[in-house]
């Protein structure tokens, strides 16, 4: 059987056992959720998924297909053909998980896990932003641009702007239809504060080594049963962004500042390794569960001290800070520019790069200091494009990318 044949037949069943899947949970999963022999009842859908004559192959030779298809497959749509491999059954699903590299490995996005782990180091992942004025939503496609992806483009994450009394929200999901944050879909949300100045990047998981993650996962099965699916997950600070005021009214571009609490600098020195997460973990223990702050409002767990809540204690060192790249003037065009090779046609004060910024004392390279970590542009009419590199990931790139949407009164 030709490989190409196989592939759309393993994509046929994926569907098929999605479908069973959507109807027996009434959710909707990139890829099928584990199942257990405890609570599998036998004569059950899954558990004849999991017997099937593809759960029987050979691991030699269930390891060698799946390396050819990941191998073949090097863009979207094309790696849907990996994820179809990874939801026959378990067996499949454990081997694709092991094939599959992380985007700072291979600079591929394949798993939903993959948009909350570091981009690659030397090659940028390229993406862009569509606008919905009418809707307020922002939706983040992997490709250079409309023009060029067309119906192709992946959908990696969408936005809903939500307006607050003091505040305002972007809630972002994996999905462009669902902005709940009490569903699977939701991965975090960004705060502003009432002048669109400052703004908090809360991720709904703490970050992998933190002290917060471990006291998750050894309470979870205790209280899981006892949460209502209505109850809404976690905060967890992670990052925060201010933006300089510009009172005086001084012509040049917004001045902003990114202080990543999830990132040390080390990240960035010689050798150094960014935090990576391997899996989702949804928090819904008593200890982590949100009480009520002096304002009335749910605070979300902080790792910084101005910030909300607490910080864990195995967060030691220094936070990696991004820097937007300072802009020359231009005399003949009467205008600030930054050299954006090619990916910005638009001239917007939404436009930026970002730079790590680096103490003398701190063993980073000038190479790694003069890189652009992340850099945003407009293209067209509600149309930007965001390229990221390592150590950010692509959460954390959109949401500093929809700081700038939100309105700054005295910011410009």
């Amino acid at each position: 059987m030709p490989l190409k044949t196989f592939v759309r037949e393993i994509g046929n069943i994926s569907k098929k056992s999605s479908a069973r899947e959507h109807k027996l949970r009434r959710g909707r999963a990139h890829i099928a959720p584990e199942a257990s022999s405890s609570s599998t009842p036998v004569g059950s859908s899954t558990a004849l998924i999991e017997q099937g004559q593809w759960a029987n192959l050979p691991p030699e030779l269930l390891l060698d297909i799946i390396q050819r298809v990941e191998a073949r497959e090097k863009c979207w749509p094309g790696r849907r053909d990996v994820v179809a491999c990874a939801s026959v059954c378990r067996s499949w699903r454990e081997i694709t998980k092991e094939i599959v590299k992380t985007p700072e490995q291979c600079g591929f996005l394949t798993f939903p896990i993959s948009l909350k782990q570091p981009g690659p180091r030397d090659t940028p992942i390229q993406c862009f932003i569509r606008r919905e004025r009418a809707t307020s939503t922002y939706r983040l496609y992997m490709g250079l641009s409309p023009a060029l992806s067309g119906d192709l483009s992946k959908l990696l994450l969408a936005a809903k702007k939500v307006r607050r009394a003091t505040s305002t929200d972007f809630v972002i999901s994996l999905v462009g239809d669902d902005f709940s944050r009490s569903s699977n879909n939701y991965v975090g949300k960004l705060r502003s504060n009432f002048l669109g100045t400052k703004f908090n990047i809360f991720d709904s998981q703490p970050p992998p080594g933190s002290n917060v993650q471990s006291s998750c996962q050894s309470r979870r099965k205790t209280h899981l049963k006892q949460v209502l699916p209505s109850v809404p997950m976690s905060n967890y600070n992670t990052a925060n962004i201010s933006y300089e005021l510009n009172v005086l009214r001084t012509r040049g571009p917004r001045r902003m500042q990114c202080i990543m609490h999830s990132i040390p600098i080390s990240a960035i020195e010689e050798g150094g390794i960014a935090p990576t997460p391997m899996a989702f973990t949804n928090c819904l223990d008593e200890d982590s569960s949100p009480l009520i702050d002096s304002e009335g409002k749910k605070p979300q767990v902080g790792f910084n001290s101005t910030g909300y809540g607490r910080s864990p204690k195995s967060v030691q060192t220094a936070p990696l800070v991004l820097k937007n790249k300072a802009p020359r003037w231009h005399e003949q065009l009467q205008c600030w520019c930054l050299n954006f090779k090619g990916r910005v046609t638009v001239a917007s004060v939404k436009n930026f790069q970002l730079v790590a910024a680096v103490e003398p004392s701190q063993n980073v390279t000038v190479t790694e200091q003069e890189k652009v970590i992340l850099q945003f542009g407009k293209i067209g009419k509600d149309i930007f494009t965001m390229d990221y590199h390592y150590p950010l990931s692509a959460f954390q790139a959109f949401a500093i990318c929809l700081s700038s949407f939100d309105t700054k009164p005295v910011c410009e």
